[in-house]
Parts: structure tokens; sequence; C-alpha cells
């Protein structure tokens, strides 16, 4: 009997992988097919949530599955402390407050985090902190391309 232990999703396992995120609606959210550049991780090393390795676990090369996850197993419900109200003259021509407008602010310690513009009233600017998916059911489409 041959011993294919080695070749299934376990906890440390080096796994490559092609994935697609889709929304509700069918819409892509993110892929690895797009520049076809698949993703290279090793189960538990913090790149996936527990939820999404989870989907992984017990997979082996070769194998295609797609799996539905709720906003709470995916990224979460927005949080309302994560919405800020910036003053409108803290944007500039090259970085205009605009709704929808996806921008880079800078931290205290030097880092960047991204912002999606949700209003704009007046002289405030209401930004919001949250992950982009926060909030959304997500098909997490996944082909593994093989596993160390």
């Amino acid at each position: 009997m041959t011993d294919l232990t080695g070749n299934i999703i376990a906890e440390n396992s080096e796994v490559v992988l092609h994935f697609d995120l889709k929304l509700e609606d069918g819409s892509a959210a993110d892929s690895t097919r797009v520049n076809d550049k698949p993703a290279k991780l090793v189960i538990g090393d913090g790149n996936l949530t527990e939820s999404f390795e989870a989907c992984l676990l017990g997979l082996k090369q070769g194998d295609k599955k797609s799996f539905t996850l709720q906003p709470e197993d995916a990224f979460g419900m927005p949080n309302p402390d994560n919405f800020h109200h910036l003053e409108r003259s803290r944007f500039s021509a090259e970085a205009p407050a605009e709704v929808g407008m996806i921008l880079a602010f800078s931290q205290p310690d030097g880092s960047e985090m991204l912002g999606i513009v949700r209003e704009v009233a007046g002289d405030s600017v209401t930004v919001d902190f949250n992950h982009p998916l926060a909030g959304q059911v997500i098909t997490f489409d996944v082909e593994i391309l093989s596993v160390n």
C-alpha cells in the first residue's frame, strides 16, 4: 500500500494553489488566475484565516473544490469603529475625496492602510477602513497544484 499522507493538506503543509474569490452575485473579487500566479502558503502561517485554511485541510494535489463562507468566516463583518470622518482638506487633486475611491493613508508608524471613501458631505469625508470584502458572503474556489 502506498503512503499518500504526505500529499494531503494538513498543519504545516506547503501548498501551491490557484484560487478564485467570488461574491454572492457571482462577480470576481480576487483570483490568482488573472496573472497565472498561483499562491504559495504554509498551513498555519497566518496568510489565510483559520476558516479559509479549514477549507483546504484534507485536500490533495489535483483536487478542485468550491466553498461558500459566511462573512463571519471570511473577512468578518464591518466594524463601525473603522469608519472615520476626515477633513476634506486632507485630500488633494491627485487623491480626491470621491465616493468609491480606494486610497492609501499613511499611519503613524509609516505603514499604509487602504480606505474606501464612502461619503462626502461638505467638508467631511467618511472613510471606511474595514476590509473591502467585510460583510460579504464569499465563494472560495480552489485548485490544489502541489502539497509538500
